[in-house]
């Protein structure tokens, strides 16, 4: 990597996070989901508790199969009279047959994919909340995660939403795709940087935020990952729940994803050792100045300070900002 280019792209990153910046998520996968017992079939089909959210509320949630493997982290948005899944966007076909299959001749649900019909963008950094009152939207930091309301920027009507598919402080906006290039001129045109997806891989895996065919496979179940927040444990049967409880009840989780700091580039699937001896998996790297990649690591080996080889490569173990490793009290 040249080093003009280098310098971009910790410059993008440094706005991402203390500034702000926007990324463009139109092609992560958006499912409508309508009819009466929309709700209950979120609830019945994914870890978080659907049947208690009103309108104007929303939740990440995670799709599993029956042995609690995942399939995808999502989040849905509930409307008046639906629910707007936004899923990863390698998911996305996946994910909506995956959905339909568990409709039933009895269920009043309908599934939509408007992916294509829907714009949406990553409005990120410290910096957010003061570009999106200068476009006229009052300050949202009040309201909970995930909350979402309707507003008018320069003619657009734009679903804006708490919060970032990374952790970080800022809002996804939603609106009509043949309105997207208006919405994305009038935020840009306030100094706001873009991040390309070479830029949003670095945030990605610095967060820990996981995505499906590398962290989230068939290979891992949520609590591995880090995903308590999206799992409750209190609401009735869903598909995975027996396993998900099991795990939780007997403290059964023998693998955690963590973040590990490298001293030079490592492919990915490279073994992680420590003394000679396996005790993980990369699954992710990137490098921006500082090389970093996300990792899964035996529990019983240690986790923040661990010392490891990556392949032939000097590791540490780090915390992870999206993910936590604590079992509910």
């Amino acid at each position: 990597m040249e080093n003009i280019t280098l310098n971009n792209l910790q410059t993008i990153l440094q706005s991402a996070r203390s500034g702000a910046a926007i990324y463009d998520s139109s092609d992560w996968g958006k499912i409508l989901v309508s009819d009466r017992d929309r709700l209950r079939f979120l609830h019945n089909q994914s870890t978080a508790d659907f049947e208690k959210r009103l309108a104007g509320e929303g939740c990440d949630t995670v799709f599993v199969t029956s042995t609690a493997r995942t399939i995808d982290l999502a989040t849905g948005l509930i409307l008046d009279d639906e629910v707007l899944l936004v899923g990863s966007p390698n998911r996305r076909e996946y994910l909506f047959n995956w959905l339909d299959r568990y409709i039933f001749f009895a269920d009043r649900v309908k599934l939509k994919d408007v992916t294509d019909t829907l714009a949406s963008f990553t409005l990120m950094g410290d910096e957010s909340a003061g570009i999106l009152e200068q476009l006229g939207c009052p300050k949202l930091t009040d309201l909970p995660q995930h909350s979402h309301q309707l507003y008018t920027i320069d003619g657009v009507e734009v679903r804006i939403a708490i919060g970032t598919e990374l952790g970080l402080p800022g809002y996804r906006l939603i609106c009509d795709r043949d309105k997207s290039a208006t919405l994305h001129q009038s935020i840009t045109n306030l100094g706001v940087a873009i991040v390309d997806e070479d830029a949003w891989e670095c945030l990605r895996i610095a967060q820990g935020r996981p995505k499906p065919d590398a962290e989230l496979t068939e290979d891992y179940n949520p609590l591995e990952v880090g995903l308590w927040d999206t799992i409750s444990f209190s609401k009735g049967c869903y598909i995975g729940q027996e396993t998900i409880a099991r795990l939780n009840t007997y403290r059964g989780v023998k693998q955690y994803l963590w973040g590990i700091k490298l001293a030079g580039s490592v492919a990915v699937g490279a073994t992680i050792t420590v003394d000679g001896e396996k005790v993980g998996v990369l699954t992710s790297c990137s490098d921006d100045g500082e090389i970093l990649g996300l990792g899964y690591v035996r529990s019983k080996a240690g986790g923040v300070g661990l010392k490891v080889m990556v392949g032939d490569v000097e590791g540490e173990i780090i915390n992870i900002p999206f993910v936590r490793h604590e079992y509910p009290v």
